[in-house]
This record gives structure tokens, sequence and C-alpha cells, in this order.
């Protein structure tokens, strides 16, 4: 995946914590790292969902840095170019519904679009804190499964981390390298003390 400006994330050099910040820092000092020794493994994440992203570390750190600088402003104008209505950050994209949805859409007060805005304002305020949880949980696997896949009592970890017992999940990952048990801590502590 490609990084986003508005995001924050770190890097690992095997086990190793290298670096965390938003991706131009991340960046910057991953490519210092690789001068030293360019055969060096870095994985990249996003701290809130755990997916890896890449960045073309070809060139100088000013050569990285601007590349990065030339996608989130294409990122930006693509963003605020769509359909819609840009200034309130509206995006026209297509929604299939059955045809008595449409008519009972319709019939509400403000029509199918605001209708469909409440309806989802509805559901995220109700669903909040087990859209956080299940966040958190699909966050922290991914990051384990990555880094800590291969370590022991990795699925032991990711038992106690779905059934919500925070000491059980501490005690599994105690043994880890430091830096990696402190990043999957970090990500399921949403999950886990709730």
């Amino acid at each position: 995946m490609e990084p986003k400006a508005d995001r924050q994330y770190t890097a690992f050099a095997d086990s190793k914590k290298i670096a965390r910040g938003d991706a131009i820092e991340v960046a910057t000092k991953v490519k210092n790292i690789l001068k030293n020794d360019p055969k060096t493994q870095v994985l990249i994440f996003d701290n809130l969902t755990s997916n890896q992203i890449e960045i073309d570390f070809r060139g100088t750190s000013e050569n990285v840095i601007r590349r990065l600088e030339e996608l989130f402003l294409e990122a930006d104008i693509t963003k605020k170019s769509g359909p819609g209505r840009p200034k309130l950050g509206v995006t026209a994209k297509e929604v299939t519904l059955l045809p008595d949805h449409w008519e009972w859409l319709a019939r509400q007060p403000g029509g199918a679009s605001v209708t469909l805005r409440r309806l989802v304002e509805d559901a995220k305020k109700k669903n909040q804190a087990k859209d956080l949880l299940r966040q958190a949980q699909e966050a922290t696997h991914k990051f384990m499964t990555a880094m800590a896949g291969d370590l022991p009592q990795y699925e032991e970890a990711l038992r106690a981390l779905y059934a919500g017992e925070a000491k059980k999940f501490e005690k599994m990952i105690a043994e880890w390298p430091k830096d990696i048990r402190e990043h999957v801590w970090v990500l399921a502590e949403k999950a886990l003390c709730r």
C-alpha cells in the first residue's frame, strides 16, 4: 500500500524498531539506515491498520522525499477534484439497493442522500465500541502475523487477544523481542483494556 500524509508509521528491521512518525520522518530515517547497510530488510507498518506500506528508496534522500510529497499532493488533488461536493468532503459513489429500498428512501424527508447519511451516522454511533474493538484486533493480528508468526506462543497470544484476556496475552508475548512486544501491546491495548 502507499503511505498517506495524515498517518503515523513504524518501521522495523528484523525485530528492531528503527523509526516511528509520519511517512516522511520514517522514510528519512530508513533511507539513512539503508545508506549504511543496503541489504537491511525493512518492513513499514501503518500504526492504525498495521497494513504494510511500500516506499521507493531509490536515489538520494531528497529523491525519496520528493516522490512522497508528489504522491501526497496527487492524492490531495484527486480527493478534491472528484465528483460530489468536494468543499464539504462529499464524494459520489455507487450504492446498489433493491427497488423497494429506493422507493422507501424516496419517501423520506430530505431524500435518499440525507436519509442514507443519517442511517450511517446512527449505525456508527451504535456500533462504535464494537468497531473499535474489531479494528484493534485486526490491526494487532496483522502485525503479529507479519512480525511474530514464528515466535513462541503466537497462536495462544492470538486466542487471548480475541478472547479479551489481557493477562494471558501479556504472558504469551512476554518472551518476544522487546520492540515487537511493545508495538503489539500498543496495538492490542484498545482490544484488551475494555
